[in-house]
């Protein structure tokens, strides 16, 4: 459990991803339209879905010639689980969690 708790806080610490992430809770979407919004290169996009599927938060499939993105809603329950031992976050409350997270390791970033 703590191997893949590391790789989704370390894919959850990026503010790009966790807009994706937002993004992706409101329907599947083409790689493209999930570019659309940022000021970034496809290729910069294509690394940050990279390492959300590879920390198992979504799921990626090609349609034809477009790849579709899709959020797996159970990937950040070992997480969540985790972060409520703290008795102070919300299940998946990723914005509290990132202000403690800032505040523990505010010399490091």
């Amino acid at each position: 459990m703590a191997r893949t708790l590391d790789t989704v806080f370390s894919a959850l610490a990026d503010p790009t991803r966790r807009t994706i992430l937002s993004m992706l809770l409101e329907d599947d979407m083409a790689v493209t339209d999930v570019a659309e919004p940022f000021e970034m290169s496809l290729a910069a996009i294509s690394k940050h879905l990279g390492v959300l599927t590879t920390a198992g938060l979504i799921t990626q499939e090609k349609h034809g010639r477009v790849k579709w993105c899709k959020l797996d809603p159970d990937a950040m329950r070992d997480a969540s689980i985790w972060m409520q031992g703290f008795g102070q976050f919300e299940a998946v409350n990723l914005d509290a969690f990132e202000a403690f997270l800032e505040t523990q390791f505010s010399d490091d970033v």
